[in-house]
């Protein structure tokens, strides 16, 4: 499968300290990619040197096609959107009006701000000055904005962490619609849910180190206990290994009718994280 992004042994350093340390990863074409880690371990860094902010101090780079001094150009950045605590509007213009002059500069039609305001549910607040709407609405704005050229990569930066549950759903939903359409996504989040929810891969960053790669799925399982809780009718519980002596054993059970409650829990990525660093993911 087509890479769309490529990190070779990257390190990156400001003075004495390194922010990022000899990191390897791909990202496949058409992926929802995690980046998961907490607070100064280097997620900014990490897009910042991918977006043409920040070069690397050592190794290369390679995203969309794109080399070194390629990447930040003008023909690069028409490729992709990005999302990050930086973003910004014009406080004094309206939500329509914001859009309205992105779409210009892109030579975009207007059915794409139309398009991007239903997308992130504010079709109905267009009117409304940037300044006057709430932490939640602002980043709704941004996140529209983002998405407003139909990048081929976006990468975003947090994106729900100040939104309200029912917003979250909404963006979430058209997060997997945008990226059945052909976007990849570059995503950074606290969220554990959000990542199991919205990520095929994810990658564990902590203290600027790329710790672990995988599946949601494959974190999950891996590091799962892999044993089966029962309660009997007379509330004695047991605690049996996933083998095929136990799964007969519990059929036993349930024909007998003597079992109260079986459960197989998986730990959550943030369970995961914190075996794999010993840190939590905040």
């Amino acid at each position: 499968m087509e890479h769309i992004i490529e990190m070779n042994h990257v390190t990156k350093s400001f003075k004495n300290k390194i922010a990022i340390k000899d990191m390897n990863f791909t990202v496949k074409k058409g992926e929802i990619f995690g980046f998961l880690g907490p607070s100064g371990s280097g997620k900014t860094t990490t897009i910042k040197m991918l977006t043409g902010t920040y070069d690397p101090s050592k190794g290369s780079l390679n995203v969309l096609g794109h080399n070194g001094s390629e990447i930040g150009t003008n023909n690069f950045m028409s490729k992709i959107g990005i999302l990050t605590d930086h973003s910004t509007a014009y406080e004094r213009q309206s939500i329509w009006d914001n859009l309205k002059l992105f779409a210009k500069l892109n030579q975009l039609p207007l059915q794409k701000v139309d398009e991007a305001l239903e997308f992130v549910g504010l079709t109905q607040d267009k009117k409304s000055l940037f300044k006057n709407l709430s932490a939640g609405m602002k980043q709704r704005v941004l996140l529209a904005k983002a998405i407003l050229h139909q990048p081929e990569l976006l990468f975003l930066d947090e994106p729900t962490a100040s939104l309200d549950p029912m917003t979250i759903q909404h963006v979430h939903k058209g997060l997997k619609a945008l990226n059945e359409r052909g976007t990849t996504i570059f995503l950074t989040t606290h969220n554990m849910e959000e990542a199991n929810a919205l990520c095929d891969r994810v990658a564990f960053i902590e203290s600027g180190v790329l710790k672990e790669l995988d599946t949601p799925e494959n974190f999950r399982f891996n590091h799962a206990n892999h044993t089966i809780k029962v309660i009997h009718n007379n509330n004695r519980e047991k605690t049996l290994p996933m083998t095929t002596e136990s799964a007969q054993y519990i059929t036993d059970m349930l024909e007998a009718n003597d079992l109260k409650y079986i459960s197989s829990d998986l730990p959550t990525l943030g369970d995961v994280f914190l075996k794999i660093t010993g840190k939590e993911l905040v």
